[in-house]
């Protein structure tokens, strides 16, 4: 087990260097020039070339991402080409809101479509069966931004029991607290997690008609346990395994997802901070938050691998 967690971080750090060097790669042959804008369309090219040599714009491509990989070891991140604080305060303060909302919302997927999955199963060809399937198929049609919006005009601006779009904070102190700021993330939640749960409660009902026709499930039943009883005490653990795979994979379709909605509620969260650094061309900014998401997805997955051994004990740590 040591040997597969050493393995496996392994993989995990060179897959966090690829992408950081892809990242690196990418930004650079995206057009314009950030000296240029914060100094505006008419100054002179003196003084963008004096500007972006005070910035390190000049230097060689290989030598500013070995700063950067430099700056990520020690958690220097830079300095904010537009706002002039460090990157690390700005992405700080917006994870204080985007990592809440995407573990509530990962939280909600994962209950709606286990509780989903298995009214189907348990119910197998039946009217409960095709009235879930076919409501989760319409959930994988529904565009998220659509749905927070259906959501916003229903509870927000018609029945009047959650606020609309805005984030109070966390600090009573500053007007917000507890209560207002969930209030707050539960509709960006509930939009995240209605269209990402109506995939993964698709998988559950597969996985869970797959292990109900084994043998021993059937003898199980033979010795008399109930239906409810056999799917929950053995049949739901043995497939967990492709449910587990799927819910990984859709942390990023979730991330991604949650940078949309943010824009939709008004939520200063990560989305918000990488669009105005890609309007303000604050690359410091948008390189850090771009390789922060994909270090998000890297991480998922390799908790996704770790799992495999703890959930099914059959497999084999060098099987994953």
């Amino acid at each position: 087990m040591r040997f597969f967690l050493f393995k496996r971080l392994m993989t995990m750090l060179a897959s966090l260097l690829g992408a950081s060097l892809l990242v690196m790669l990418v930004l650079e042959v995206l057009p314009g020039n950030a000296a240029q804008v914060m100094l505006g369309p008419d100054a002179s090219p003196q003084a963008v070339r004096a500007l972006a040599r005070q910035l390190g714009l000049d230097e060689p491509l290989a030598l500013r991402y070995l700063h950067w990989l430099g700056g990520l070891v020690t958690g220097d991140l830079g300095t904010s080409y537009t706002y002039d604080v460090p990157a690390r305060e700005m992405i700080v303060e917006s994870l204080a809101l985007t990592i809440p909302l995407a573990l509530l919302a990962m939280a909600l997927t994962v209950l709606i479509a286990l509780g989903t999955g298995l009214v189907a199963a348990a119910h197998h060809n039946r009217p409960a069966d095709v009235l879930t399937m076919g409501l989760t198929q319409i959930g994988m049609a529904i565009p998220n931004f659509w749905f927070a919006i259906l959501l916003v005009l229903v509870f927000a601006v018609q029945l009047h029991w959650l606020p609309a779009g805005g984030f109070p904070g966390w600090s009573a102190a500053a007007g917000g607290g507890l209560r207002p700021a969930l209030q707050a993330l539960v509709l960006p939640a509930v939009s995240l997690a209605v269209v990402q749960s109506a995939m993964l409660a698709r998988i559950t009902r597969s996985a869970l008609l797959d292990v109900l026709r084994e043998d021993y499930v059937r003898t199980a039943r033979a010795k008399g346990l109930s239906r409810r009883a056999t799917l929950l005490r053995h049949v739901l653990r043995n497939a967990l395994i492709p449910v587990v795979t799927v819910a990984g994979l859709q942390f990023a379709n979730l991330l991604a997802g949650t940078i949309v909605v943010e824009s939709v509620f008004h939520l200063p969260g990560l989305g918000q901070l990488i669009f105005k650094s890609i309007e303000n061309r604050d690359m410091v900014v948008v390189r850090n938050c771009v390789l922060l998401l994909a270090a998000m997805v890297i991480v998922v997955n390799f908790l996704v691998d770790v799992l495999y051994a703890l959930i099914d004990p059959r497999i084999k740590p060098g099987d994953v």
